[in-house]
């Protein structure tokens, strides 16, 4: 796939508010593509996919109906990383190839939200990469409160994507924005705007 120079993604690891980056960019006019909800949405869709998590996953990902268990999926693969990088290269071109489609009817700048850039490969495709960073402790309590799970539930997930963060060889241009608490995100994101 060529890059799309006009497109930009918005990563960072998990609590470290790259979602309330794009509510931001959304607010101000943008066009969003989000990686995890659109992913959801392909993969509720997708037989194949389905029969894959069952096969190779779980059996117990899937319900009774033939539909996607989250929480037990998300139990399973935040605790395997076979499994997350199996789900994730499933997951992955069906993604890709929809953002390429919309990409298509977008004009002018555009944004991707995705938590897993250099596995997914995004990184080669999009024409920038603006970072959400925050302290760790930070990130742990924003995911603790948000998903009403355990610290170690948390660090577990944040471990399963360090691999992800810390695939920073890219030729792909870099900014960085700080989501520490103190740090006001506006003005922040409208300097990095100004600077495309």
């Amino acid at each position: 796939m060529m890059r799309l120079h006009n497109l930009t993604a918005v990563t960072g690891g998990i609590g470290s508010g790259k979602s309330v980056v794009c509510r931001i960019l959304e607010c101000m006019g943008f066009a969003v593509y989000d990686c995890d909800r659109r992913a959801k949405q392909l993969m509720d869709a997708s037989d194949e996919v389905k029969c894959m998590i069952a096969r190779d996953i779980a059996a117990a990902a899937i319900d009774d109906g033939g539909n996607i268990d989250r929480a037990k999926l998300a139990e399973i693969v935040f605790a395997d990383r076979e499994k997350l990088l199996m789900l994730n290269r499933a997951v992955h071109s069906i993604v890709i190839a929809d953002l390429a489609e919309w990409y298509e009817q977008q004009s002018g700048i555009s944004f991707v939200e995705t938590a897993i850039l250099y596995q997914s490969g995004l990184d080669r495709v999009v024409g920038e990469i603006w970072e959400v960073t925050a302290p760790i402790d930070v990130r742990i309590r924003r995911v603790m409160e948000r998903n009403s799970i355990s610290a170690d539930q948390v660090r577990a997930r944040i471990e399963a994507q360090r691999a992800d963060e810390d695939a920073s060889e890219c030729a792909t241009e870099h900014r960085v924005i700080v989501n520490d608490g103190e740090r006001a995100l506006l003005p922040q994101i409208w300097r990095l705007i100004l600077e495309k």
